[in-house]
């Protein structure tokens, strides 16, 4: 079994590849992949970069040439609901793109032919993450998270994107990932650790709890591959 995860950026890919016992380091079309062992889990880890195109990229190399089981996503994102806080962790029962915009064809906003608006995260996956939550600095929370090329600063959009989607959060890479993993028949599942909330000056917030919510997603991602079976 071998299991891919995915990193948008540096600071999160650093705070997991501490727990990974590396065997080799490569380069595919310029993307870093970094492969090893957790517990007795084979894993792939790679570095898309920031955005939907990036994380999709990523996400099909990964398919096409390292015969993954299936894909985990990893990374922070901005909390859109009052029902999250700042290090809370969420795993996403389902995703959807709020910047995916059909509806002068009279589809809903987020509708993409020939999937809908929601991908469901494969069940499994989603039980064993729930079994294997046990940080005592944080809450776990389960629901939408949404994902699109911008990142959200301002309350007003928060609100429409929750209210729109029943978002718990935004992020710029998950349901991208998502949707080459559902047209490739992937498992997948996507866990993100909130670190801002859009407020008009969530930049602020973002760089300094960056580090904080990279370190807890990590953590709790660690803990789920040590009990995989």
């Amino acid at each position: 079994m071998r299991v891919g995860i995915i990193f948008a950026m540096k600071e999160e890919l650093n705070e997991f590849i501490k727990y990974l016992k590396q065997e080799n380091e490569y380069k595919i079309f310029d993307l870093d992949f970094y492969e090893g062992t957790i517990g007795s889990v084979k894993c792939t880890l790679a570095l898309c970069g920031v955005g939907k195109v990036n994380a999709a990229r990523c996400t099909q190399i990964l398919i096409d040439n390292m015969e993954v089981d299936y894909i985990i996503n990893i990374g922070v994102a901005g909390g859109v609901s009052n029902k999250v806080d700042i290090g809370d962790i969420v795993i996403g029962d389902r995703l959807v793109q709020h910047d995916f915009d059909i509806t002068s064809f009279e589809h809903d906003k987020g509708y993409i032919p020939g999937i809908g608006i929601y991908i469901k995260t494969d069940e499994y996956l989603m039980l064993k993450a729930k079994e294997n939550f046990k940080l005592d600095n944080c809450n776990l929370k389960i629901g939408t998270i949404a994902s699109g090329d911008i990142f959200v600063s301002e309350s007003k959009m928060s609100k429409k994107i929750e209210s729109k989607f029943g978002a718990l959060c935004v992020e710029m890479e998950g349901a991208s990932i998502a949707q080459v993993c559902y047209l490739c028949h992937i498992p997948f599942l996507v866990i993100r650790c909130i670190s801002d909330s859009p407020n008009g000056n969530n930049v602020i917030t973002y760089n300094e709890f960056l580090e904080r919510s990279s370190k807890n997603v990590a953590l709790f991602l660690k803990d789920l591959l040590f009990n995989f079976n």
